[in-house]
């Protein structure tokens, strides 16, 4: 049995979302974090040096980030399941927004939810390199969008879990008011049975 440790209001959730895509059996342990700090709890550290979710056990292997995880479970399934063959042209597109959601996307829009979270003029260097790194990831992925339905093409998969959960984050921010495209691709894949039942286990 997969056993995912889950964070309240975190990434995690798209670890949840790809096992009911995968129709894998798992249980789910629930940390909360400090309701004054925001940080995780002392209890995901016992699960993992880095003290962070998403993080799965299974047959004797804990292992720790999302794109990571991803990997592994779909190694447990179907071989074409959510992910397109080696030999599909598509296959190197999937890699790269695997890839793009948290080598790119992800800090951004993380530092984003951070300096919010301060009272700032919002003039230091730091906020002019964060609009850049938006405004780049943002039109990037908008035009994508325009032009196809998914992002490895004409089938969901993996990728698309990466990235919604990260763009969730950017919609919750009002990052995507002028993004319809992002906005129309955010309701599409939420109405996604396995997605609702995600978001029930967490």
């Amino acid at each position: 049995m997969i056993k995912v440790h889950h964070l309240n209001q975190s990434r995690s959730t798209r670890v949840l979302w790809l096992l009911e895509e995968l129709k894998l059996p798992y249980e789910v342990v629930h940390h909360e974090r400090d309701p004054h700090t925001r940080l995780a709890p002392a209890s995901l550290g016992q699960v993992h040096p880095l003290n962070k979710a998403p993080a799965i056990e299974h047959n004797g292997l804990v292992l720790c980030e999302s794109g990571a995880i991803m990997e592994y479970l779909l190694d447990q399934a179907e071989p074409t399941a959510l992910r397109p063959a080696k030999s599909d042209t598509h296959y190197y597109q999937y890699l790269e927004w695997l890839h793009f959601a948290e080598g790119s996307l992800a800090l951004p829009v993380i530092t984003t939810l951070l300096l919010g979270m301060e009272q700032r003029e919002g003039s230091a260097p730091l906020d002019g390199y964060i609009a850049k790194e938006l405004a780049l990831d943002l039109g990037y992925i908008e035009a994508t969008l325009s032009q196809q339905t998914f992002f490895a093409g004409p089938q969901f998969s993996a990728a698309d879990i990466m990235m919604t959960i990260t763009l969730e984050f950017a919609a919750n921010l009002k990052l995507l008011d002028d993004k319809p495209q992002i906005q129309r691709y955010l309701n599409q894949v939420q109405s996604r049975e396995a997605y609702q039942a995600a978001r029930k286990q967490g």
